[in-house]
């Protein structure tokens, strides 16, 4: 059945990817930029480009307006992490909430998978103090949906602490687990895909199937 979902950061390799899966399935997409006349190549049949700011709630609510679900694959290099990411997940859920959209997927970050009990990929020994710090920011919007009083129906999909690959081939396939790394499949293969990570983020958008926590998925 075709919904309404819109996606902010839809400019992004993630975003990009999710606005494509979605239209494949037939659904309506609101694909949601800073500045959409840098994104016109996004527009087309079933997407809608408009402006908005994830970081504001007004905005998110003036946008949402209308939809069935959200997708978040947000995220910007020219602030502070924990500042964007608190600030967005703030803004999500407030803006959601008055415009009537219950569920709320969001794209974490591998590295905030744990290693070990109550051990994350970030805290590991040698792990670059840059990309830490980018983490935590991830970390710090876990922490405001975890302790939120929302009646939105978040969740936090989270694919391996590796680079993901831009090129490969959607398969359609992923493995989901809890707030630990999976551990690697048995085609022994590490990696993951924007393909298949839009999948995932377009399944539990329209089958929500995992609520209100951090999910890992892999290949």
């Amino acid at each position: 059945m075709s919904s309404r979902i819109i996606v902010f950061g839809a400019g992004g390799r993630a975003g990009r990817r999710a606005v494509a899966e979605a239209v494949a399935r037939g659904h309506q997409v609101t694909a949601v930029v800073r500045n959409p006349s840098s994104y016109q190549d996004l527009a087309g049949a079933g997407v809608s480009v408009v402006p908005g700011d994830v970081t504001d709630a007004e905005s998110v609510a003036a946008v949402s307006a209308g939809h069935d679900a959200a997708i978040s694959a947000a995220g910007r290099m020219d602030m502070d992490s924990s500042e964007f990411y608190v600030s967005a997940a703030h803004a999500l859920l407030d803006g959601l909430a008055r415009a009537g959209v219950g569920r709320l997927v969001l794209i974490g970050i591998g590295s905030v998978l744990e290693t070990a009990p109550g051990v994350a990929v970030h805290d590991t020994p040698g792990f670059p103090e840059e990309a830490r710090a980018f983490s935590l920011g991830h970390s710090a919007e876990l922490d405001v949906l975890r302790a939120a009083e929302t009646d939105i129906d978040w969740l936090v999909i989270a694919p391996p602490p590796v680079v993901l690959d831009n090129e490969a081939a959607r398969t359609g396939r992923y493995r989901t687990g809890g707030a630990q790394v999976l551990p690697v499949g048995d085609g022994g293969a590490e990696g993951f895909s924007y393909a298949d990570l839009a999948v995932a983020l377009v399944d539990e958008a329209e089958t929500p199937k995992h609520h209100r926590s951090l999910v890992a998925v892999a290949a």
